[in-house]
């Protein structure tokens, strides 16, 4: 397999203008900020560097990720720090759905670190954070961005038994890269997880980055793969390297060609494609729930 070229920091490409954000500021964000401080909480959107943050915490959203924020995982793109993590917190889910009840939201978004140690996979505490969200805000909408669970069905299932709205599983690049971007992930396997939920009745969705070596074939090939697998919902949007350490960005990808590869997500048959250079998997997340919505939206357009 083509290993990726190493760019030094000398070399490191330079950032578009569409590419930068305003800085997290206002009341909104202040008071989503206190909240998951207050309550002990962990969210993606500081753990992934999401450059999305101060525009959802603005608006008094947030990713909330559980069972702790160390993984048991090291993919090449992913700022979530790896180790032996923390056992678990069985209190987690309430604290959860008390903080999503105090937030007032009409859609929450809950993910959660890889945790490839516990027997269950973590899909227990998964089961019982959906269940104890849905109990105290039972009009609030739910997206679950879940690990593969090692594509264990039984696990798989626990999520499919919870029935939130949503469920989302990253496949994050193409078949070719998998290897190299998600180290201990497989790219079948991911498909495979897709196509247990979709057959077990629920609205599916899952996220590629752009930028980090593939080719637009292969996109194009890898979004034909998840049509076949039943994939609802579509997110595409450019790598940001976190850290030195993390995989360069070898390219970075104009606005246009996003534009153009979600007229040819509708073509081949998602219900909703999300497409944009700052585009992460749970942006936007609350026009995803709603079936035909997207499509909709990109018929009237024609």
């Amino acid at each position: 397999m083509q290993e990726l070229p190493i760019i030094s920091q000398e070399n490191k490409l330079r950032k578009p203008n569409w590419l930068r954000v305003k800085l997290p500021i206002g009341e909104s964000y202040k008071h989503v900020r206190g909240l998951v401080d207050k309550n002990n909480l962990h969210t993606i959107c500081e753990s992934g560097n999401c450059p999305n943050m101060g525009e959802c915490w603005g608006e008094g959203t947030a990713t909330f990720m559980i069972l702790g924020n160390i993984c048991t995982r090291s993919c090449g793109f992913c700022a979530v720090a790896t180790g032996r993590p923390e056992p678990v917190d069985w209190d987690e889910p309430q604290r959860v759905a008390e903080a999503i009840h105090l937030m007032k939201v009409k859609h929450a978004v809950i993910t959660s670190v890889d945790r490839d140690e516990l027997k269950d996979g973590g899909s227990i505490i998964w089961y019982n954070t959906i269940k104890a969200v849905k109990i105290l805000n039972p009009t609030t909408t739910l997206e679950t961005l879940i690990p593969d669970f090692r594509g264990i069905k039984e696990q798989i299932q626990r999520i499919i038994d919870a029935a939130p709205e949503v469920v989302s599983h990253n496949m994050e690049t193409v078949e070719r890269l998998t290897k190299q971007v998600r180290i201990q992930a497989k790219y079948r396997r991911s498909l495979e997880v897709l196509k247990t939920l979709k057959e077990g009745g629920m609205r599916t969705k899952t996220g590629i980055m752009l930028g980090i070596g593939e080719t637009k074939e292969e996109v194009i090939d890898s979004m034909k793969d998840l049509v076949n697998v039943g994939c609802d919902v579509l997110t595409l949007g450019q790598y940001l390297q976190p850290t030195p350490k993390h995989l360069p960005v070898l390219r970075f990808v104009h606005p246009d060609e996003f534009a153009e590869l979600k007229e040819i997500g509708y073509q081949l048959g998602f219900d909703y494609v999300e497409s944009g250079p700052l585009v992460r998997s749970s942006y936007h997340s609350e026009k995803h729930v709603t079936k035909g919505f997207g499509r909709n939206q990109w018929l009237e357009s024609k």
